[in-house]
């Protein structure tokens, strides 16, 4: 099997790199949109900031492959918010795979934002592991999907919110798995097994 991490300006492509060895999964980084259309799973990692990165993703076409693939497409933190149409983060226009517009967490008295640390997921779809529910997984992020028609699992942090998400050959997550231990090694492995 042939994998590709998408490299673009992404902050966590080093620690997904070590999570995947760590299964002994064989991968590539690239930008190439040749070795990336021709890979049988494509991980879309991310940490950063919307705009910058939609426009880094433009200015290379990779908007377009992205958009285009057959292929199982992992989206992960900020990869899974770039699939979305919108994000209330600079007003940015994302990738549209997903109808739905990102949101900011509103901070109360007892939240504060980020939601940064460990979260239990409540698992709703079978792309998941079953073995899931109730899990925790670390997030670190102040921008949010709604729950919707896609959402394949939640997690509560000021309000439900979609911690994963699932269409047609696309699959996202809003936690790092890489992160995450046992419940991240789990969730790639129930990736890798699409």
């Amino acid at each position: 099997m042939q994998l590709a991490i998408i490299k673009y300006n992404a902050g966590n492509i080093q620690s997904v790199s070590f999570a995947l060895e760590r299964l002994g999964v064989d991968f590539r980084i690239t930008d190439d949109p040749e070795l990336i259309s021709k890979s049988d799973k494509v991980i879309f990692p991310g940490v950063g900031e919307a705009s910058t990165t939609m426009k880094y993703l433009r200015e290379r076409r990779l908007d377009l492959l992205i958009r285009n693939l057959k292929q199982p497409l992992l989206g992960v933190c900020l990869g899974m918010q770039l699939m979305c149409k919108h994000s209330e983060e600079n007003n940015t226009e994302c990738l549209g795979i997903f109808d739905e517009t990102v949101k900011a967490f509103l901070p109360n008295k007892e939240m504060k934002v980020p939601h940064m640390g460990w979260n239990n997921l409540s698992v709703r779809a079978n792309w998941l592991d079953p073995q899931l529910e109730g899990k925790f997984a670390y997030f670190v992020h102040s921008y949010y999907v709604p729950v919707n028609a896609y959402t394949s699992s939640t997690t509560e942090y000021i309000e439900d919110f979609s911690s994963a998400m699932h269409k047609g050959n696309y699959y996202a997550v809003q936690f790092h798995p890489e992160k995450s231990a046992e419940t991240g090694e789990l969730v790639l492995k129930s990736f890798l097994k699409i």
